[in-house]
């Protein structure tokens, strides 16, 4: 098992040698326990699509063959080309 070494603030301190003695365990177990709870408790990570769920279908107004025909549209707007050659 790895060590870490902390610094808590006395209120937390307190908290767990209260807990430790109440339920006869070390702090260092009280601690891991409420560490690992902690962790069960944490979502897992969105995808990219999920992030951007909410925000699929909202755009209006362009091109509606924007996807079949990116490059003229690209061309046409001068996307990509120096600005002095425009």
């Amino acid at each position: 098992m790895q060590t870490l070494v902390l610094r808590i603030p006395q209120s937390l301190a307190d908290e767990l040698e209260a807990e430790a003695r109440q339920s006869h365990l070390t702090k260092s177990e009280v601690a891991r326990r409420r560490l690992i709870a902690a962790g069960a408790q944490t979502p897992a990570p969105a995808s990219g699509f999920e992030l951007i769920a909410d925000l699929v279908g909202t755009v209006t107004g362009g091109p509606a063959d924007m996807s079949a025909n990116k490059k003229n549209y690209l061309k046409s707007s001068a996307y990509g080309q120096s600005r002095r050659h425009r």
